[in-house]
């Protein structure tokens, strides 16, 4: 069920996610999500969901030191 999908931001932020997204999520008439900043990449998924995803995924001593390895200035925490 996996697949890679790619959609368009507007210049405001905004992004559609498609019909068959929406309805797998039941989002069909709007709703909310967990956007998760990797630092590398953004992640989208069903709201509630992202600490559980994470955890599973991308362990916190992983996603530290990958975020602590790039150079955007916007990921240097005081």
């Amino acid at each position: 069920m996996a697949r890679v999908e790619t959609f368009k931001v507007s210049s405001s932020g905004q992004m559609s996610l498609p019909a068959a997204v929406r309805h797998r999520w039941r989002l069909d008439r709007g709703g909310t999500v967990d956007v998760l900043d990797l630092g590398f990449g953004v992640l989208t998924v069903p709201a509630g969901h992202a600490g559980r995803l994470l955890d599973q995924v991308l362990p916190a001593a992983e996603h530290y030191a990958a975020v602590a390895a790039e150079e955007d200035p916007d990921l240097i925490s005081s």
